[in-house]
């Protein structure tokens, strides 16, 4: 299992109702969560087999920046 972190445009809980059926259709993804209390609103996935393009794609398809730290 890996852990990805990314820096994201995710600023409220209505944000993350947005992104989720996005990154929950994501293959390989085990769980996932955003640290809203964080100033970079940071991503951490922990993945199986997704990648970090997969995510980013995922939070784009959701109208969201997401990039790796």
């Amino acid at each position: 299992m890996e852990t990805l972190k990314f820096k994201t445009t995710i600023k409220c809980g209505a944000c993350v109702a947005t992104v989720t059926p996005h990154l929950d259709k994501v293959t390989g993804i085990d769980h996932w969560d955003v640290d809203l209390k964080n100033p970079d609103r940071i991503l951490t996935v922990e993945t199986d087999g997704a990648t970090k393009e997969d995510v980013v794609k995922a939070i784009t398809e959701a109208g969201y920046k997401a990039e790796q730290v």
